[in-house]
């Protein structure tokens, strides 16, 4: 099964989880700090929310398709590439509490999409914690942006 992915940056990440949860009628899958995600059957949604600055609009930071298998992505990185799409392709990197296999490429506005699948954990240890110091966290909720998106400057090198 696949999924679009909406990532969202919000400034005040409880308030965003809060009106979600009852929007989609669904608790969060993933709760760590400055990050949550929900995983609506239906529609069938991936929505990451990302915890933007304080006092700042909400945005779309990026747009995914989620895919079940690494096999996925591979065919996904050759039907872009074969459409003439300049791809780039992230394998086994860490970023939204996960591993992650992917590949990005962006739309004719500058919008990042990834095609991604999720291949393990990270950080399971923080599920539920909202008030950890992300400077602790490397590889955490504040990455999923690809360089050269137009999208504010990835935080730490183990970000996507």
């Amino acid at each position: 099964m696949s999924r679009v992915q909406l990532a969202l940056r919000v400034a005040d990440l409880d308030a965003a989880v809060g009106f979600y949860s009852r929007l989609f009628g669904t608790e969060p899958a993933k709760r760590r700090p400055g990050y949550a995600n929900f995983a609506v059957a239906e529609p069938p949604l991936k929505l990451v929310l990302l915890e933007g600055e304080a006092g700042e609009p909400t945005r779309m930071d990026h747009l995914g398709v989620e895919v079940a298998t690494t096999d996925d992505v591979a065919a996904a990185t050759n039907r872009l590439a074969d459409a003439g799409l300049a791809t780039r392709v992230e394998d086994g990197t860490t970023c939204c509490y996960a591993v992650q296999d992917k590949v990005w490429v962006n739309g004719p506005g500058g919008e990042p999409w990834e095609v991604y699948t999720v291949t393990g954990g990270a950080r399971p240890d923080l599920e539920g914690k909202t008030a950890t110091d992300l400077s602790a966290v490397g590889g955490d909720g504040s990455c999923c942006r690809p360089e050269g998106s137009g999208t504010d400057a990835r935080l730490t090198a183990s970000c996507c």
